[in-house]
């Protein structure tokens, strides 16, 4: 799966943050669902517009910034 067909920024959409393609949801809002234990049914009867590949987009949108940044964890 591709993310970049699915995930855009715009400046003037959502003050620019990575958001479902033709939607005004933020990535950040599909992935906070997944976190919280929603399913991907759950979260799409709260946003009809998503799909099932574009909540899976979100997952490997996360998972490509995920390998661009190191954070530390305490120990």
């Amino acid at each position: 799966m591709d993310w970049r067909e699915y995930i855009t920024t715009d400046p003037a959409i959502c003050h620019g943050k990575a958001c479902i393609k033709g939607t005004r949801i933020p990535v950040s809002v599909v992935l906070d669902n997944l976190a919280a234990g929603l399913t991907y049914e759950e979260i799409m009867q709260s946003y009809p517009a998503l799909t099932r590949e574009a909540i899976q987009a979100a997952i490997a949108y996360a998972a490509d910034l995920a390998n661009e940044r190191i954070v530390a964890l305490p120990t």
